[in-house]
């Protein structure tokens, strides 16, 4: 998946699943203090994002991610060996 279509679908999902207006995600939008998302919602996105692309995160590419363009980068990137 490309880093467009894999933007799109994050900000449709934290649209979809977190209400989040889709004017507030930016690729600089802190998924905390800007977006409003806990730890327990990060799993829920990217429970979501596995369902819809088979792509699982490792437990480091997890801890890398603190805003939307963190998450693109880690998706658009080989999967880790955890």
């Amino acid at each position: 998946m490309d880093r467009e279509t894999t933007y799109a679908l994050i900000v449709k999902l934290l649209t979809d699943l977190f209400d989040i207006p889709p004017e507030k995600i930016t690729p600089e939008a802190d998924l905390y203090r800007d977006l409003d998302i806990d730890s327990i919602d990060a799993v829920d996105l990217a429970v979501e994002f596995k369902k819809r692309t088979g792509r699982q995160l490792s437990p480091d590419e997890f801890k890398e991610i603190r805003n939307v363009g963190d998450i693109v980068n880690v998706f658009c990137a080989p999967p880790q060996e955890s």
